[in-house]
């Protein structure tokens, strides 16, 4: 995956990473403040279910060629 992630600021050992299929699409509010190990320093926070969206209508994360889905 390629990704670490911490459970508090300044935290040394990295959170256990488990793949899932997705099934739901939720919208979500991002700080986009990151640490010098290019990790997000804010967790993220959901907003609503988009249950007008399923999960093959949205790009991957990280996709440069992405657009708001608003």
């Amino acid at each position: 995956m390629g990704r670490t992630f911490s459970a508090t600021w300044g935290a040394k050992t990295a959170l256990t990473v488990v793949l899932v299929v997705p099934e739901l699409v939720v919208e979500v509010r991002a700080d986009v403040s990151r640490d010098s190990a290019d990790r997000w320093r804010h967790p993220v926070k959901p907003v609503r279910l988009r249950d007008d969206l399923a999960p093959a209508d949205v790009p991957l994360f990280g996709d440069d060629t992405t657009t708001s889905l608003t």
